[in-house]
């Protein structure tokens, strides 16, 4: 192959995996929940409680972007701010019992939805997701 049929390939690819990536999202709850502050949500629940300064790194975006996400979650009731024990200065964003289910019902209905699919496959159709799975983590994370 020359490299622009190789890029082509990769377009396709791409596609596919923005396709299903948009596809995993349609199943959630919260409507009025965008996905930026649903993926903030997910952080909160998974991780604990976390200064505005962390959410910012992890998803990628600006303090200021970040801190409206946060203010919405609040203003919603799926978040609260606290000031950490050890400096009153500085704040600390966890999720509410409100938030928390939100995050947890839309990762039992994605899994469910995503293991339905999976289970439609052949097994080596599914080998080979399994396969690729630690690959598709190191693009994500990169």
């Amino acid at each position: 192959m020359d490299s622009e049929t190789d890029e082509y390939h990769f377009d396709d690819l791409r596609l596919a995996i923005g396709r299903l990536a948009r596809r995993i999202r349609l199943e959630r709850v919260g409507d009025d929940v965008t996905d930026g502050q649903l993926s903030v949500l997910f952080s909160l629940w998974k991780d604990g409680a976390q200064t505005l300064g962390s959410l910012s790194e992890r998803e990628r975006v600006t303090p200021p972007s970040m801190n409206r996400t946060v203010n919405a979650l609040v203003e919603a009731g799926l978040a609260l701010r606290s000031s950490t024990p050890e400096d009153g200065r500085k704040v600390l964003i966890e999720a509410t019992d409100a938030g928390a289910e939100i995050a947890r019902e839309t990762k039992r209905r994605r899994v469910a939805w995503f293991a339905r699919q999976v289970n439609e496959l052949t097994p080596q159709e599914r080998a080979a997701l399994e396969a690729a799975a630690p690959i598709m983590q190191k693009l994500a994370d990169s």
